[in-house]
């Protein structure tokens, strides 16, 4: 086998990927009068990261920095990490490298820094970040979920119980159905068995599935 081949089924094996499941309370990190506090959001898209940010810097408005990182997608996953006027590379890599630190995904972590009077140096801020966001990871309920591929079901009436008997055996997720003249059904399968499940379907006859 190839390597470019044997890449993409590694790929196609690995299904599954961490996340946080709900937002967590603050933690703090005190250093030199200074307080870092950490917070870590589960998030989907760009969108949800600036709503917690806006309500974040409604919530602490007197607070001088509002640093993030963030982490989406799983196997083509894009992260941006923010200094927010901080020296630069000294708060958003280090919020982000907790991330990869912990191998999760959408993900969003935000430290939020009252100065206290007294500059913490470079070093000082690296270590002020960091650790925030550890902590705020380290309190977080870290989930695994799956890779899930959807397909949409179209079919007539006759065919329900074919339909319902293979979503049954094979465990899959029913997402939505639309029952109306015909019956249109999504269903989520994981990555690594949605081959199999699309020929599943796709071989019986008037019923069509296609990848959404």
């Amino acid at each position: 086998m190839k390597l470019k081949a044997i890449y993409f089924k590694l790929l196609e094996d690995k299904d599954t990927y961490k996340t946080i499941e709900t937002k967590t309370e603050a933690v703090l990190f005190k250093d030199k009068n200074s307080k870092f506090f950490g917070y870590a959001f589960p998030v989907l898209k760009e969108t949800d990261v600036k709503a917690h940010l806006e309500t974040l810097k409604k919530e602490h408005h007197a607070a001088r920095h509002w640093c993030y990182a963030y982490r989406l997608g799983v196997q083509n996953a894009v992260y941006r990490a923010n200094d927010d006027g901080e020296p630069n590379n000294s708060a958003g890599m280090p919020i982000y490298g907790q991330i990869q630190s912990f191998d999760v995904t959408n993900v969003l972590i935000v430290i939020v820094r009252y100065f206290g009077g007294v500059k913490l140096g470079v070093g000082g801020l690296i270590n002020a970040y960091k650790t925030a966001a550890q902590w705020a990871l380290e309190q977080a309920n870290i989930i695994e979920k799956t890779i899930n591929i959807e397909y949409l079901l179209t079919f007539d009436y006759k065919n329900m119980n074919k339909v319902m008997r293979i979503i049954k055996e094979k465990k899959l997720i029913l997402i939505n159905q639309k029952l109306e003249m015909d019956c249109a059904m999504t269903i989520a399968v994981r990555q690594k068995e949605a081959s199999s499940v699309f020929e599943i379907f796709d071989r019986l006859f008037e019923i069509r599935i296609k990848k959404i």
